[in-house]
Order: C-alpha cells, then structure tokens, then sequence
C-alpha cells in the first residue's frame, strides 16, 4: 500500500475533529477528550470493525506526554492533542525487540544538553511524525533508560529505510538513525532513570487498546461469516445448516464473548482505580494475549469459511485475517505476555486474574 493521498489525510483530520475523536487518551486540562479507559475501548472496539489501516487516524499522543513539564506540554502535548504536531514512539531497535535491556541507543551530557546515537526499528507513523519519544539509555546504563523528545528536524535524525509489512497501514514504520543528535535539558521526558516506567506505561495502553480493535475485528469477522453462510447454498441448501459450519459460527460467538467479557472487565476495573499499577500492567497483558490470539483464530476460521473467496484480496475477510496477524507480535508478543502473567503470578499470586475485581 501507499497510504492516503493528502487530500484523504486532510479530509480524514477534520471528520476526527469534527467528531471530537482526537487524543481520547489525555486529560482534558492537556488538550484530550477527557475519556476513561473503558469508554476508550468501547470506541476503539468499533475502529476495529471497520479496518485495521485506518486507527491511528484519530491520533492518540503516547501516554507518558502528561509526564511532560508546563513548558514541554505547551510545544508538544497540547499542539499534538489538537492535531498540530505528531508524535512516534522510537524504542524498538534490530538487537531489542522484546528485552528493552538491550537498546543500544544511547544519550550523554555534553555541556548543558545531551548527544543521542543510535537506530530505531518499527517506528509506527514515524513518516508523518513531527518529533519522538526516544528511549535511550544514559552512558549506556540500561539501569538510567530515560525518554527523550527529540524533534524531527534536528541535525542528525535521518530516515533510513521504509520496509514494506504484511498488514495494510495508512501510515509506515519506518527505520530512523540518531547520528550525534543534540538536545537540551529540557528534553527529557519525566526524569533521568524513569525510562522504563514511562514506556511501560505507554504499552499498557497500548496492549489494552489492542484488545479492544482485535475484538471489533473479530466481531465483524463473524458477521460476515454469518452473513455468508446463510447465502451460500451447496448441496442443495445454505451451509449455515451444516454442522461442521455451525460448530465454527459458535465456537467464534464464544470466543469472542469470553475474550470480550475480560476487556471490559479489566478496562472497567483500571478506568476505575480497581486495580493496583502492576496489577493493571499484568492484566493488560492478558488483555492482549487473549484477545488478539482470539481474533487470530476467529479470522482464520472466517476465511475458512468462505473457502477459495475468503482467500481473495477483494474480500474483507481476508484483509481482517492480514491485518490481525500483527497483534500477536507488535508492542509485546504473545510470549512475552505469558512472561508478563508468569511474573505477576509468581509475585502476587493468581487474585488479579481469578478473583472478583473491585
């Protein structure tokens, strides 16, 4: 794919302005729409039955900005929020995927600012960003990983390559270099050592909203499946009759329900203050394990389906199968999720999964 045409991106901007769907994530003191993170997923859960190339329209500057001082708000929160400005998240690199010990960018005082070098893989809609949130490690130390604002068009930020991904997007990925970039004090986000934190909370969100847009593709995956099923006559009568079809339709309804009954368990419970910070990062988790593993399977069972049609580009089934393979991987695989559960429940026991939320 090629993305949207200007025009397209401008007309989209304005419909997101004009509905009032821009940074839903933020405070309304810092430029947001003021949303809780459960009505947060009940508006990305639809984003997600309509198509995956199309949720990073309605922007969401990253989490850890409300981190940011008055004066770091007012030249990138506030304008990002009302769509003046965008930002993307740079921490991904070739060496550090899932262990972030691993980054090798690396950020040092020189006189009153500091120099930034390194690499940054998969930087989602870094092509349209206007600056990023650079996670890097002072001297090196993954133990002082600290998040900088680093500006475009500074000297030194070069985009090195767009690689092309399975799954259609309307913005890219793009790989960026960090040659000798120098920034001021007044760049780094939060504190010095707070890295982690901050990204963390960033994938939180993420993982939750995940969950949410999986979930509204599997919804409509199962949608058209129905809706195929009951028109699709062979042997005389519609398949939806057959067994081996009606066994599949109920296995996705119930899928769907489960994994939908935990999202909206979770997003209620952390919207609300039910659940402890770390509690609410394992859940995330699970949130995104469960879901987006269910839409996998969902959408597979979808083009299975609609056999040899469900395998066409020309059919949305197909397309929702492409897009909702990346959810297993991107900001944090499937793994790595289980890794997450696996620490919570070695720490604090089972209570945040099993018992009643409050």
């Amino acid at each position: 794919h090629d993305g949207l045409s200007q025009e397209s991106l401008g007309s989209a901007k304005r419909a997101v302005l004009d509905a009032g769907f821009n940074a839903i994530n933020h405070r309304e003191e810092n430029g947001g729409q003021g949303f809780d993170g459960f009505q947060q997923i009940l508006i990305e859960e639809e984003w997600g039955k309509a198509t995956g190339a199309l949720w990073d329209i309605p922007w969401r500057p990253a989490i850890p900005l409300a981190a940011a001082t008055s004066d770091q708000k007012g030249r990138y929160l506030w304008p990002a929020c009302r769509g003046e400005r965008r930002d993307a998240y740079a921490i991904t690199e070739e060496q550090a995927g899932s262990d972030p010990s691993m980054v090798r960018t690396t950020a040092r005082r020189d006189g009153r600012g500091w120099v930034i070098d390194g690499t940054k893989w998969h930087v989602t809609s870094g092509d349209i960003a206007d600056f990023f949130l650079v996670h890097a490690h002072v001297d090196g130390d993954p133990a002082k990983a600290t998040v900088f604002l680093v500006d475009r068009d500074l000297p030194g930020v070069e985009l090195v390559r767009t690689p092309k991904y399975s799954h259609t997007f309307v913005f890219e990925h793009p790989i960026f270099a960090f040659d000798g970039v120098r920034v001021g004090e007044d760049a780094v986000l939060g504190e010095v050592g707070s890295g982690y934190e901050l990204t963390k909370d960033w994938f939180v969100e993420e993982r939750i909203m995940i969950g949410a847009r999986t979930m509204g593709a599997a919804t409509r995956a199962l949608d058209l499946s129905l809706a195929f099923a009951k028109e699709r006559v062979q042997f005389g009568e519609p398949i939806v009759g057959f067994q081996a079809i009606e066994f599949m339709l109920a296995d996705m309804a119930a899928q769907i329900m489960a994994a939908k009954s935990m999202l909206y368990r979770v997003g209620w419970q952390a919207a609300r203050g039910g659940a402890a910070r770390k509690q609410v990062h394992a859940l995330a988790s699970a949130i995104k394990l469960v879901c987006s593993e269910t839409a996998g399977r969902v959408a597979d069972a979808a083009v299975q389906i609609h056999g040899g049609r469900g395998y066409m580009r020309e059919q949305p089934v197909e397309r929702l199968w492409r897009e909702l393979r990346v959810d297993r991987i991107w900001e944090g695989t499937s793994e790595i999720q289980r890794m997450v559960i696996g620490n919570e429940l070695r720490k604090r026991g089972h209570e945040a999964f099993t018992g009643w939320p409050s």
